[in-house]
């Protein structure tokens, strides 16, 4: 699926899901995101570290990439889970969504949020129950605008070794 959009700042944007051959591109926008939250990019184990994880996760994550001004500029993934089935009811999933990142240069133009009705659009046409996410501080108000609100039946659990003071990872 492609959809293109004309944003506020005239920066056309094509988005569309990302495919195997996509997975160079992935990756110096995952560096280029790591860069931005202080990390170090220069990881030379990376790229295969990166190959092994696409290639398990493919069959159950779909990425979603935005192009623009002839290279990517921003992503966004959802991991579809399928329930177990159970007697007397119809199958369902549901998803989580995951990895949205958009270049600096590009934030405020509405990639993000063509991504985020692109990936919305795929989980309503699939019946999915429910989108569920973990949004930074700063997306939070992004989310909500798309109608995402606070989730009430969830728990959560971290592990004795973790600390609020460790970022967390998407």
């Amino acid at each position: 699926m492609v959809a293109r959009v004309r944003c506020a700042l005239m920066t056309e944007a094509v988005v569309r899901q990302a495919e195997a051959a996509d997975l160079g591109a992935i990756a110096l926008l995952r560096r280029q995101w790591t860069q931005e939250q202080g990390g170090a990019s220069d990881d030379p184990a990376f790229d295969e570290r990166l190959a092994t994880w696409f290639a398990r996760e493919s069959s159950r994550r779909i990425i979603w990439l935005a192009e623009a001004d002839g290279r990517l500029v921003g992503m966004m993934n959802l991991v579809v889970f399928e329930r177990m089935p159970r007697p007397g009811r119809a199958p369902s999933r549901w998803g989580y969504l995951g990895n949205a990142f958009v270049l600096a240069a590009y934030r405020n133009e509405g990639i993000g949020g063509q991504l985020l009705r692109a990936l919305l659009g795929y989980a309503d046409e699939e019946g999915f129950v429910r989108v569920v996410l973990s949004p930074s501080e700063r997306s939070v108000p992004f989310y909500e605008r798309a109608g995402f609100g606070p989730a009430e039946g969830l728990m959560l659990r971290t592990p004795p070794h973790m600390t609020d003071s460790v970022p967390r990872s998407t």
